[in-house]
Parts: structure tokens; sequence; C-alpha cells
């Protein structure tokens, strides 16, 4: 059973089939929560379908498998369930509350947090309120430099508490490499949407770098750096307050959240900047800086944002090619604007 707060067995009438059409149907209606919601909004991203209640928050994750994570069955599912709210405790304690089942009672019904065998397994977490969540913060211009040292703090001292990954610099190195020549293959298929001889060039900045001797990134593992950290730390996932909560951890996949802290904070100051707030993103980072004296050369810092940009332009591109687009308009500007805002940081890499 969950641990959970408030978990009471609701059912209704359900097709028997135990598919996620049949299970999302479900989670649409309000009668099949325990916190009589007069409603609920739905959300749906690549890997999960989010339900969103007047007090909560429920995640159900889709039986997917990638390359770079597997949801494809129920127990994996499950596990998975478990270390998104065990890793998320982690920044956001009092958001996250447990794991629920997704249980069939007798007759067919579906319930959460039922008596009967579990058929799926939900994140239930507490919603936050909309309007202090970073992203939606600069867009309102509600947010000022100050109100996010608190967040620099904050995550200075995760960072400090974290035990450094166990990565030699040339291990370190090389696993950016390949991710830079990753994000490179999947633009160049991107022919119609951005400028080639750009992306070229950009990514021969990042690679210039990072083959740049003595090299400032291996100086990153060399120094200890890298830390199991958030893993995608985005306007999004940031609640402000005095004690600020980082939600949505990536939870997936080990290697993806072992990171020296500088690129988490320059992934966020890069997302900041894409939403016309670049000094909200200084800020945090200097707010890091601060607290743990960590001063990387600047070309570390473009390089990672630079990096990042091109991530989050491959990501925008991907979603064309879902078997069906949703807002087909909008990914080809997305991509073109990330890559835009990569050209910038990379022009800051190379010689002059």
């Amino acid at each position: 059973m969950s641990d959970a707060e408030g978990i009471v067995s609701r059912s209704i009438a359900s097709p028997a089939e135990n598919t996620t059409d049949a299970k999302v149907a479900f989670l649409r209606q309000p009668a099949s929560y325990p916190d009589a919601s007069p409603s609920v909004d739905v959300v749906e991203t690549h890997m999960s379908w989010v339900f969103l209640t007047d007090r909560f928050v429920y995640k159900l994750k889709k039986p997917v498998r990638l390359p770079f994570l597997d949801f494809s069955t129920i127990e994996r599912r499950k596990h998975f369930c478990e270390e998104e709210v065990r890793l998320n405790r982690r920044l956001a304690p009092g958001v996250y509350l447990g794991t629920v089942p997704m249980t069939r009672e007798a007759g067919g019904a579906l319930s959460l947090g039922g008596s009967g065998p579990a058929i799926d397994w939900l994140v239930k977490m507490r919603r936050l309120s909309s309007d202090r969540m970073l992203d939606r913060a600069i867009r309102q211009g509600t947010v000022t430099d100050r109100e996010v040292e608190p967040l620099g703090r904050k995550l200075a001292e995760f960072y400090r508490a974290a035990a450094p990954i166990k990565i030699t610099p040339s291990e370190y190195r090389t696993r950016l490499e390949r991710s830079v020549t990753d994000n490179l293959a999947a633009l160049r298929e991107a022919a119609g949407i951005l400028p080639q001889q750009d992306v070229e060039r950009v990514h021969q900045a990042q690679l210039g770098l990072l083959h740049r001797a003595p090299s400032p990134i291996e100086a990153r593992a060399a120094e200890g750096r890298i830390v199991e950290a958030h893993g995608d730390l985005r306007p999004e996932h940031v609640f402000l307050g005095p004690d600020p909560q980082i939600i949505d951890c990536l939870e997936f996949n080990f290697e993806f959240r072992c990171l020296d802290p500088v690129d988490e904070l320059a992934f966020l100051a890069m997302e900041c900047e894409m939403l016309g707030a670049p000094l909200i993103g200084a800020a945090v980072l200097e707010s890091y800086r601060s607290a743990t004296g960590d001063c990387p050369p600047q070309p570390v810092i473009n390089f990672y944002k630079s990096y990042r940009a091109c991530l989050r332009s491959k990501l925008a591109f991907w979603h064309l090619r879902d078997p069906s687009v949703r807002e087909p308009a909008r990914w080809p500007k997305q991509a073109l604007e990330y890559f835009k805002l990569a050209a910038l940081y990379a022009g800051r890499l190379e010689p002059h």
C-alpha cells in the first residue's frame, strides 16, 4: 500500500482492459479522487499523464520504452514512482507525499488506493500555486533578483552535501563529447528548420573547448565537482519562496543526473534567458558562487549553456517525429529559438 497521505479507496466503473486509455479515462473523472475535487486538469507529456485536482497532483507514467528509460512494465513503473518520490524529497520534502496504487476491485471497477490487485502506480504530490513557479513569475514580471538568492543558496547546500561521483577527467570529457556529437547528428536532420552551416560551427566550437589543453572541462571532474544532482533544473520546476521547492528531478536515468552543479545552473540560466530574464539566472549562479567559492572560468559556463540549448533544440525538433504531433507549428519555432541561443553562447567560445 501507499505511504501517501489521505488515500481513501474510491472506485467507479471502468473498462475491463488494463489499457492506458482506460486508466486515463478513469483519472479524468473527479469522482475517482479522495479529495472531492470539483474538477481535474489534465496535462500530457512525453513520458507521463499528470492529473491536477484542487489540492493534489497525481502522475501516471506511460508504458514506454526509449533508449534512455524503460517504463514498459508495472514493476518498472512502480520502481520509478518510488525513485521519483525518494529523489525529489531531497529538494522538495513537503511536496512529494508518496506513491498510490491504482487497483482493480471486485466487479472490475478501478480505484485509487483500493484493496484489489494493483494494475499501475502513481506519484502523489501537493499542488503548488502556479503563480509562484519561476517560469510563470518571469512571464508575469513578479520576480526579482533578490527573490532567487535563496534558491542559489539552497542548491549550493544541496550540491555541497552530495558525495562526488567517481569519474575521471577524461571520462567526463568523453561523456560530454558523446552528448555533443549526438546533438550534432540530430540537428543535422533539421535542415529545413536550422541553418546547417551554423549547426556545424556551433558544435565545432563546443568540441574545440572540450579538446582545449589544458581542458577547463576536465578540471571540473579533477576537482571532484561531479555529483548526483537534480538533472532537469528548469524554471517551471522551481517554486519560489523563503525556502524554495525544486520539483521534477530526473528520476529515470542515474547518469543523466550526475552533473557538474555549474552545468545545472547554466542550464537554468539559459532557460531564464529564453524567457527573457537573463538577470534572474545570473543571480542564482552568483548566489551559488558566493555560497561555495566555486568560480569556474566563463568559457565553461558558456559551453554548458550552448550545449544545453542545443539539447533543448534537439528535443523540440524530435517532437515533430511523434506519430501524433501536438501543436505542430510550435516545435520548429522553438527548435530555432533554442538554437539561436546556442549559437550566441558558442560565439563566446571561439578564439578571437
